[in-house]
């Protein structure tokens, strides 16, 4: 039988009308994501959703006919979770953007999934509210998929990741129920919370369709950013240890290693820095950021560290667009397997001396860079060719092998996909995957929901 013979695809079509396709064009993008990775075939079909009861409806119809069902959002991950293969149906809501409601008494929105993320800060800045999770990539990831991560990005030490930011949920579990998790209350802890169950389930779970997530007051006043030179990254990492163990909450604090810093300024046409050279932007916010900014500077100081502070939020934006120019520089220098692993705060200094030796060891470049105030890395992996050379998974895996031994996790924003599988067992163990899988088929007990990828 062929893909076009496919039983389910006529109950789709009638179903759902031009919101089904089946276009080379749309087959092919659902192929790949942000990871460089791709399916060896193009799914059967995609689903544009535009509402709830489209993904309703196709879930169900999925479910009659035990057809693999791939979510997918803007297709910016990392990690393969959202790319699909032959046989499967990918069902996108990255046409659900409606931001549904703004409610500043009660500081919080209701949005679709598809919504971007910076448009959603840009729709709220007006009520003197903001959104705070801040993923690099906030210009283009949607809302459902960083839920589906649990994604996290700049500002995370002081105002937390994705899980932090959600009240509510509405899903489409995989035989189309529709339930509604969670509330709008500051409090409630009502049952088990399965809204935090379905952040970074990775579509294995359910759909997301619509989202109820906490806004907060923007900060007093203009913040202070800071940026500083090091001789070496661990001397880098060092000084963001002690910055965070003065017990300063600075709202981003960005680690770049050398590699990293030399391949973006080329990048962004900056002028070089001196060899060896690693860079910390910290920025501190709110009503006692020039406060903290004079403190964060002595440390630097200390650490030897040579640092210029912005002159106003315009300056400090500039600073920072440094460190959201890293994937760019990357993906211009060849292929890139991109990770993400996170270790506690005061172990940062031995995981980047950790990443310098494996990358030596396997002649490897592995430019870094990191969430400095919450101890999440991001080592990325240069390779040439069209699949990744079993020397870089090598590296790979004894990256998150390094991580796991100073305490850590194999994801601390990205998330498994495919990408990690393999090591997930190591991190949990197996009767804890073991439990994972049981909580799994409670959801999705035909095991339609993304196939192969994360359990």
């Amino acid at each position: 039988m062929t893909a076009a013979e496919h039983p389910a695809l006529d109950a789709l079509r009638r179903a759902l009308g031009d919101a089904l396709s089946t276009e080379a064009s749309d087959l092919d993008a659902a192929r790949g994501d942000y990871s460089g990775q791709r399916s060896e075939s193009a799914p059967l079909a995609v689903v544009h959703a535009r509402s709830a009861a489209d993904v309703q409806a196709a879930l169900r119809i999925a479910s009659a006919h035990r057809l693999p069902v791939v979510p997918r959002g803007a297709g910016t991950g990392l990690t393969g979770g959202a790319i699909a293969r032959g046989g499967e149906l990918v069902i996108s809501t990255a046409r659900m953007t409606r931001i549904i409601a703004i409610e500043p008494a009660d500081q919080l929105a209701v949005v679709e999934p598809g919504v971007i993320v910076a448009d959603l800060g840009a729709a709220v800045a007006p009520h003197g509210l903001f959104y705070a999770p801040d993923p690099a990539s906030r210009a283009i990831c949607s809302i459902g998929g960083t839920i589906a991560t649990n994604a996290g990005g700049l500002l995370c030490a002081k105002y937390g990741v994705t899980r932090e930011s959600v009240l509510g949920l509405t899903v489409v579990l995989a035989d189309g129920t529709l339930l509604e998790l969670g509330h709008r209350t500051v409090k409630g802890v009502t049952g088990l919370d399965l809204t935090a169950l379905m952040i970074g389930s990775e579509g294995t779970l359910g759909i997301v369709v619509e989202a109820t997530l906490r806004l907060l007051p923007l900060p007093e006043g203009e913040p202070a950013t800071i940026a500083a030179t090091f001789p070496s990254v661990v001397s880098a990492a060092e000084a963001s240890s002690a910055i965070t163990a003065a017990g300063l909450r600075p709202a981003a604090m960005e680690l770049i290693d050398p590699l990293a810093l030399r391949l973006i300024r080329a990048h962004l046409g900056l002028p070089a820095v001196a060899e060896g050279s690693a860079s910390l932007i910290v920025q501190t916010d709110g009503s006692a950021a020039a406060r903290e900014a004079e403190a964060v500077l002595g440390i630097v100081r200390a650490h030897g560290g040579e640092a210029s502070i912005a002159r106003d939020r315009h300056e400090g934006e500039g600073m920072l667009a440094v460190r959201r120019a890293f994937h760019p520089a990357m993906a211009a220098q060849g292929e890139v397997l991109i990770e993400d692993v996170c270790v506690p705060r005061s172990q940062l200094p031995a995981m980047v001396a950790a990443i310098e030796r494996i990358g030596e060891r396997h002649a490897l470049l592995i430019p870094s860079v990191a969430h400095a105030g919450d101890g999440n890395l991001h080592p990325n992996i240069i390779y040439t060719g069209d699949t990744v050379p079993e020397r870089v998974w090598t590296a790979a895996g004894e990256i998150f092998a390094a991580a796991l031994e100073l305490g850590g996790t194999l994801t601390g924003e990205h998330g498994i996909g495919t990408l990690k599988r393999r090591w997930l067992g190591d991190e949990l163990g197996e009767p804890q995957l073991e439990l994972q899988r049981r909580i799994k088929a409670v959801f999705d007990p035909l095991g339609i929901m993304n196939p192969g990828k994360v359990l």
